[in-house]
């Protein structure tokens, strides 16, 4: 006999079921995606570089957001979390482990890009696997942070999921949100920035524009940007007046990174593309050219 779990507060039979199935199909649609964007770099010798490392490390990362998406999703259709709060820190963690880790890992890539073109230094396996093992750690020390007490893990509006506890808005929750931002979001996006201004400009005296050097920092802003707004306005305001149906929208469109990352790092790499297209057909690009090239 199945039981019938309440609705949670807040939502009707129709948006639970939605934003379960809009999260079941992201986490699937980014989990193949970036899957085969890692198993090409396994089994495509071409493809194994330095520079594609950090792609491979992005792709890594997303795939985690997926498989927290997918829990998520399984949890929205029966209605309640399954897993009791240990299950709950769990969740929040990894799911702010590979947020983190992709955030950090496409700073990289606009930090190797930018040397690539500008400088015209290429990067050496020993940097490109320190950057990695660096970008990792970094997001692994912020997100044990709320393990320790310093934040906190709680969960979201549709409790069916967990992520960082906004609904306090206490000095505790303060403190660490105006720190977080500043490590994983600020400077990472100034990194971006200037990193891809600076490709711009050299793209521009030479009339040759290899890609759109907008699109990953507009892709950062579009996806982290609505959930950054509302975590910014918990500190100053009390959220709980939102509607948690209105709450949940910035964490549905944050969980669109995974798929949007791999049509801009992957999909959207020349050299990268012409690896997958190897992989799945057998038929070898005759010349693709081993850089960061997205059309």
């Amino acid at each position: 006999m199945v039981t019938a779990y309440p609705l949670p507060e807040g939502f009707t039979e129709l948006e639970v079921f939605a934003i379960g199935t809009a999260l079941l199909v992201e986490a699937l649609l980014g989990f193949c995606l970036n899957g085969l964007t890692i198993v090409s770099f396994r089994k495509i010798k071409e493809l194994r570089t330095p520079s594609n490392l950090l792609v491979l490390s992005i792709a890594l990362a997303d795939c985690g957001i997926c498989v927290n998406a997918f829990i998520a999703a399984f949890s929205s259709f029966l209605r309640y979390w399954p897993y009791g709060s240990d299950g709950c820190q769990i969740h929040g963690f990894q799911g702010f482990l590979t947020a983190l880790a992709s955030i950090s890992s496409c700073a990289a890539v606009a930090w190797d890009r930018y040397h690539h073109y500008c400088t015209r230094s290429k990067l050496q396996w020993s940097t490109a696997i320190s950057m990695m093992v660096f970008a990792w750690l970094f997001a692994a020390f912020w997100s044990v942070m709320p393990l320790l007490g310093w934040g906190e893990y709680d969960y979201e509006p549709l409790r069916t999921c967990c992520t960082l506890d906004y609904s306090k808005g206490d000095r505790n929750y303060i403190t660490f949100l105006f720190a977080l931002s500043i490590f994983n979001f600020m400077i990472p996006g100034f990194i971006m920035l200037t990193a891809y201004q600076s490709i711009h400009q050299k793209f521009k005296k030479s009339g040759n524009y290899k890609f759109n050097t907008g699109l990953p920092l507009k892709t950062l802003v579009i996806c982290w940007g609505p959930y950054c707004l509302l975590c910014f306005y918990a500190a100053v305001e009390n959220v709980m007046f939102i509607s948690p149906k209105y709450r949940m929208i910035p964490a549905i469109i944050a969980k669109t990174v995974p798929t949007v990352d791999a049509f801009v790092y992957a999909l959207g790499n020349e050299n990268y593309r012409g690896g997958i297209w190897q992989f799945l057909t057998g038929q070898k690009i005759e010349k693709a050219e081993v850089d960061n090239k997205t059309k």
